[in-house]
């Protein structure tokens, strides 16, 4: 069985059946271990994202194979994704490595320069049997080392959304209908009308990103509307900060990441768990 997998079965199929597969962002370990045994408790398709900022301080190959191995003594399959990845020399090495999921961000060029972008990762993830994702829309805030502070219209343009599935061939769409990358200093106000209408424009699964702090009532209203996949990276991030902070607060004298990691570790898998019933991903494997 392959372990490593792209994401093209599981999101037709969410669609499809009006729920989504929660992607959460992983950065090491105890990540990836929590993120893979709650999946696994709750029998939920998942999927593993990192950032070039990520796959950078891991690196490439070392991650993949500890996903690739934990997923094996799980027996389980997994999507290892390339979120918001840019240079397609990049995306190449990876790919060969045995990724089988890109993103290619193009979102902040004009819609001519991110058809030619996309059509060329498509080109090239989907001779190794990679699937892309691409972007159209920017979201404000800050995803990795890039940060967007404001844009003109930040919300996708429907017509803009389905020239650029049928000239590029990609299998999934990020799109911008007012979520923003990082944690929301008020409630988000979501465009389902927007949403709606790119649903009935294009036939790939589309995907949030930017979903941490999202009400789960709205993140529902978007699974129901098209959206097949959930991006979560900030809320995790914060789960396990926040418990690893109160561990040395209340412990000054720990010193053993056996020890300092396990409140960590249950806080980020209360935040999986939510993230997977709110998407209504679990019994789904």
């Amino acid at each position: 069985m392959n372990n490593i997998i792209n994401s093209n079965y599981w999101l037709i199929k969410a669609r499809r059946e009006k729920y989504a597969i929660p992607a959460f962002n992983f950065h090491n370990l105890e990540t990836v271990q929590v993120i893979l045994d709650t999946a696994r408790l709750l029998e939920s398709p998942v999927i593993l994202a990192g950032t070039p900022g990520t796959y950078g301080y891991g690196g490439s190959r070392e991650l993949l194979n500890m996903v690739d191995a934990a997923a094996r003594e799980r027996d389980m399959q997994v999507v290892v994704h390339l979120d918001h990845h840019h240079d397609l020399n990049d995306i190449r090495t990876k790919v060969r490595l045995g990724i089988r999921s890109a993103m290619i961000d193009g979102s902040a060029l004009p819609l001519s320069e991110n058809i030619a972008l996309t059509r060329e990762a498509v080109q090239l993830c989907h001779a190794y049997g990679c699937s892309v994702e691409a972007e159209i829309g920017q979201l404000v805030g800050q995803e990795d080392d890039l940060v967007v502070e404001s844009i003109n219209d930040p919300y996708t343009n429907p017509e803009d959304a389905k020239i650029l599935v049928e000239q590029t061939g990609i299998d999934s769409l990020a799109i911008a209908i007012g979520t923003a990358h990082g944690m929301y200093k008020e409630e988000p106000k979501l465009d389902f009308e927007r949403l709606e209408k790119i649903a009935s424009l294009v036939d790939i699964p589309l995907v949030l990103h930017g979903a941490s702090g999202v009400p789960s009532a709205d993140v529902q209203r978007c699974i129901d509307l098209g959206i097949a996949k959930v991006n979560v990276a900030t809320e995790l991030k914060i789960a396990y900060s926040d418990a690893l902070k109160q561990v040395m607060k209340e412990q000054p004298l720990v010193n053993d990441p056996r020890v300092y990691n396990k409140a960590p570790k249950e806080a980020m898998a209360q935040v999986v768990k939510q993230k997977i019933l709110m998407c209504r991903s679990d019994g789904k494997l």
